[in-house]
């Protein structure tokens, strides 16, 4: 284990989580460059772009026996991380830290963490939507997490955000640059994936709440 996760293990909160979650709390939302070690980066890139493309899936949209494939409303693939690869475990145990340190300055009550692979080919996109339904769901946080080396802003595949249901211009856009993490509250912004122009990688997962019984 690197020394970045040993400190984390220990629970020292390195400034990285102290910043996410000090940006949580005044904006709602963070976006931060260079977000995990630079060795866990470089093995999800690898690992990712080497699983074979029949694995990945594509995604439905709905809630329930709403759920459906629409390919004009949303057109990646996925894939979701079972942990059984090193690079997934230590994705995972870094996302855990950040749980762990959000309900710790938060008090959000975090309970839980999924997350997929996200494969978006030539011309795929994802319209405008919200991660949760308002009231309805156990999301909390969205993370976005991104493994596109040297990508352009020519290249397309930006995450557009916007700050309410209301708004009709975004507030952020977020080209999908390698070890880039988003990081946002689930319920409040609207976004969209805007049509890559090449193959374009990332994780999606959702820090969520503990279910109802």
């Amino acid at each position: 284990m690197n020394i970045y996760l040993m400190l984390c293990c220990n629970m020292l909160t390195p400034p990285i989580f102290t910043h996410i979650t000090q940006a949580i709390a005044q904006h709602g939302y963070c976006v931060m460059d260079n977000a995990l070690p630079a060795n866990i980066a470089h093995a999800l890139h690898q690992h990712m772009t080497t699983i074979p493309t029949k694995d990945f899936r594509g995604m439905g949209v709905g809630r329930a026996g709403q759920l459906h494939i629409d390919q004009n409303y949303r057109s990646d693939t996925s894939l979701w991380l079972d942990g059984k690869h090193t690079a997934e475990q230590d994705y995972l145990q870094w996302m855990e830290q950040l749980r762990l340190t959000i309900n710790q300055d938060l008090f959000l009550g975090l309970f839980d963490y999924d997350a997929h692979f996200a494969h978006y080919a030539p011309q795929s996109f994802y319209k405008r939507h919200t991660d949760a339904f308002q009231g309805l769901s156990n999301r909390k946080l969205t993370t976005v997490y991104y493994l596109n080396p040297d990508w352009l802003t020519s290249d397309g595949g930006e995450l557009v955000m916007y700050a309410d249901e209301k708004s009709s211009n975004a507030f952020q856009t977020v080209i999908p640059q390698m070890n880039r993490l988003v990081v946002f509250l689930s319920e409040s912004f609207p976004h969209e994936v805007l049509p890559a122009h090449k193959d374009r990688y990332s994780i999606a997962g959702w820090f969520k709440l503990k279910a109802n019984p």
